[in-house]
């Protein structure tokens, strides 16, 4: 995109509630602080799942090198958010630059940075460009691409090589990313598969003595959780509800959104609670909307189901390795293209299960106790898999550092 309409993106974020008015210059490529002195390694995170997948890495990084500063760029202001309450001593965060040659420029003048990484699947040409102009070593690390973007490689194998040429160092998560990039060319030593960050991130942390609260307060009650919900999907969870005994706790993706599904719930004809305001779970309590940020680890773990949402709607998925590290059974959409290696990896070794709409789902659910456990302990063995990907990382960044 061009500048032009990189400020109409702008403008409308805004108005939207989607960036923060006292940072939008940083999109710019303004930095809000001096550089710091000594080595520095930024990493570009998208939003939370990838902010959060790279904190072991940078915990790692910033040990092996007590001279090194990091900072970590997101674009999303609930990422920002976390990361405040997050990040230890000498990492910083910044909104990231918009992909604009005077953005690009600005940043790297002002951060000029040793080394940078972007994570996933994000590429920004004209900043990976100005990066190579001043020898900055690129590497592109927990790569991975849906079956979408591979095609589409596919189809324009010429431009895609030349962009992920331009990388130093590819560090792969799945299969499906590595054979992806070498179909059109771009292999060698520079490509490397080593699984997912995000196998190696220590389960999600909860305050112990809320969950203490919350398992009090709904006794011997089952419970399932629907997490990273879309709108389109809240009917379906709430229609698969009502066969079901116990409490449903739904956090959705957006917690924006949670005032109109609390209406969808109550129509429904359930009694609703919702954590944003206030209410307590009592025993008729029949829904719980759990529309607060940076408490999953709470959800996962009172739950003996989880349905990962973005997957029953064109969403393409959200990631299951939360739950499957929390003793969670997984059950997921038809569309969970963004992270399809693991869900496959899931679904064969009878850890998680495919739900179609609020039939299959109402059925997954009512399964016994005991088929809930066995998927949730299988899931627990898929990813308990040595991956090694925080130490291939660490590897790769000290290697162009020095």
């Amino acid at each position: 995109m061009t500048a032009p309409l990189f400020s109409w993106v702008q403008r409308k974020a805004l108005e939207n509630g989607k960036e923060d008015p006292a940072r939008i210059r940083e999109r710019w490529g303004v930095a809000d602080r001096p550089r710091p002195k000594g080595p520095l390694v930024w990493l570009h995170a998208a939003s939370i799942g990838e902010t959060q997948s790279i904190l072991p890495l940078v915990l790692a990084l910033l040990d092996a090198r007590k001279d090194v500063t990091v900072l970590i760029t997101s674009t999303t202001r609930t990422s920002a958010a976390l990361l405040a309450d997050t990040l230890p001593p000498r990492a910083l965060h910044q909104m990231a630059p918009y992909d604009t040659v005077k953005a690009s420029r600005a940043f790297l003048k002002h951060w000029q940075p040793d080394v940078a990484i972007w994570i996933e699947s994000e590429l920004w040409p004209r900043m990976l460009r100005e990066a190579g102009a001043r020898a900055v070593p690129r590497l592109l690390l927990n790569a991975r691409v849906s079956g979408r973007t591979a095609r589409r490689w596919a189809q324009f194998p010429g431009s895609a090589r030349v962009v992920l040429s331009s990388f130093d160092m590819i560090n792969v998560q799945e299969k499906a990313t590595f054979d992806a990039l070498c179909a059109i060319g771009v292999s060698g030593s520079k490509v490397v598969l080593t699984g997912s960050l995000k196998k190696d991130r220590p389960p999600l942390a909860c305050d112990e003595g809320e969950l203490t609260r919350l398992r009090a307060a709904i006794g011997d009650r089952a419970v399932w959780c629907a997490a990273s919900t879309h709108s389109g999907e809240e009917e379906i969870v709430l229609a698969a509800h009502q066969s079901h005994a116990g409490l449903l706790i739904l956090a959705p993706r957006h917690p924006e959104r949670a005032a109109a599904i609390a209406d969808l719930s109550v129509s429904a004809g359930f009694i609703t609670a919702q954590r944003s305001s206030g209410d307590t779970i009592v025993l008729d309590t029949k829904v719980y909307i759990a529309d607060t940020m940076g408490e999953l680890g709470l959800w996962y773990r009172l739950a003996s189901v989880s349905f990962i949402g973005g997957s029953l709607v064109p969403a393409r998925g959200h990631n299951p390795y939360e739950a499957a590290q929390l003793g969670s059974a997984i059950l997921h959409g038809p569309d969970v293209a963004n992270f399809a290696g693991i869900y496959d990896d899931l679904d064969q070794s009878g850890a998680a299960q495919t739900v179609r709409d609020a039939t299959t789902l109402s059925e997954a659910l009512n399964q016994s106790d005991a088929a809930h456990r066995n998927m949730a302990a299988a899931a627990k063995a898929v990813l308990t898999e040595t991956s090694g990907a925080t130490d291939a990382a660490l590897k790769a960044i000290l290697a162009h550092l020095d």
